[in-house]
């Protein structure tokens, strides 16, 4: 154990597909913990969701990085055998399965427990264990329909739209991640392990607190600050916020606004949320008639919030994710690509040739996870014939 590795020594099964359990494992990984990702015979599904390169799309590279990879027919009630005899040294479960799902298969936390009975064992669904929808699969567009998000997120249609960014995922895999953390440490003084129930609907409202609660006592989205938003320049789009009166005084003096400065109509943020229909269209106004990188230099200038809508490319280029070391370029097996993988914040960078830095190709690690479970080379090819294993 040591701060570059602070869960060396630590086991986690992975049975978990798409991207909120395995990111939570990948997680644990980049920390120093040994991951085994268990696979069906046609593999995660993540690894087939949008663009494959290979035996790896973005999705399954992103939430993979740091594991090994075995390849298991968990229908196969043979196969129970070779999981029992992993899950007995290991300290965390994790499971991603509709409801009752895992149960038929023979993995439930009641039999896991009495063979282990410190493991953590962390299951994610949807939206929950119990309830009318528990049974409903549930992956991130779903859930971004279902916990308000895309009824505020519209664009100038003025039609709800759902974000390309699987968000909910990801904050469920760093909810799930923390109170991982947390039960790992207060294992130290238990006797038994513990379930987690964690879901996705859950970590969608709790990652909208803010907006949830306003939006629930008060309607409608409305910007808490004006002017502000997303305005189009005369190539391009440029966000700008501006929230305290010495913010909205230096913009003045940036555009040249001398007759709103002393107005009071604007002396204050509620005031001008007021006469927000105004100012936005005061500004849109102004900022039609220069390109972007004009506004963004002058309100740079002026020390006004502001920042031009970037693509991927743009940000993975820009100086300043250079200077931050925020990307890695790095090859995956079978794919014959370069990849721009953003290094993990508060973690070292993820570097070439390097465990952590790869996101294992279908099934790479089975022989050597049953070898290490005692599996002779003539048994693991008896498996492998009899389908149970590939």
């Amino acid at each position: 154990m040591s701060y570059k590795k602070p869960y060396e020594g630590l086991k986690v099964i992975d049975f978990s597909q798409g991207v909120a359990g395995p990111y939570c494992g990948m997680l644990l990984a980049q920390q120093g913990a040994e991951v085994i990702k268990v696979e069906p015979m046609d593999g995660d599904w993540a690894r087939n969701l949008g663009q494959e390169y290979g035996e790896h799309s973005a999705f399954s590279v992103a939430a993979n990085l740091g594991k090994k990879s075995i390849v298991i027919d968990l229908k196969n009630q043979k196969s129970l055998q070779i999981i029992d005899k992993i899950i007995k040294d290991v300290d965390v479960f994790i499971e991603g399965f509709r409801p009752g799902v895992i149960d038929k298969l023979g993995l439930g936390y009641e039999r896991l427990k009495k063979n282990n009975p410190k493991l953590i064992y962390l299951s994610i669904s949807g939206f929950g264990q119990k309830g009318p929808m528990s049974k409903k699969p549930a992956m991130d567009p779903v859930i971004q329909a279902f916990t308000g998000f895309m009824s505020e997120n519209k664009g100038p249609d003025d039609i709800p739209h759902r974000t390309p960014v699987i968000m909910f995922d990801m904050a469920t895999a760093l909810y799930a991640m923390q109170i991982i953390s947390a039960t790992i440490f207060a294992r130290i003084s238990e006797k038994f392990g513990k379930k987690i129930e964690i879901s996705l609907m859950e970590s969608a409202a709790a990652f909208q607190s803010i907006r949830l609660m306003s939006g629930y006592m008060e309607g409608p989205y409305k910007h808490a600050s004006s002017p502000s938003g997303t305005f189009k320049t005369k190539d391009g789009w440029i966000q700008l916020i501006v929230v305290k009166n010495h913010e909205f005084n230096k913009f003045c003096d940036a555009v040249g606004w001398n007759k709103f400065k002393d107005d009071p109509r604007f002396s204050s943020n509620t005031k001008r949320r007021e006469h927000e229909n105004f100012l936005t269209k005061e500004v849109q106004k102004l900022f039609v008639n220069k390109p972007t990188d004009y506004w963004k230099n002058l309100l740079d200038q002026y020390q006004v919030q502001n920042e031009k809508v970037q693509s991927y490319k743009e940000l993975v280029e820009s100086n300043q994710s250079k200077e931050l070391n925020l990307i890695s370029w790095l090859d995956q097996p079978t794919t014959g690509k370069l990849w721009p993988i953003p290094n993990i914040p508060g973690l070292s960078k993820l570097i070439e040739n390097d465990s952590n830095s790869s996101a294992p190709s279908l099934g790479q690690h089975t022989k050597e996870i049953l070898l290490s479970q005692g599996y002779t080379n003539e048994e693991i090819l008896n498996l492998k014939i009899q389908k149970i294993i590939a």
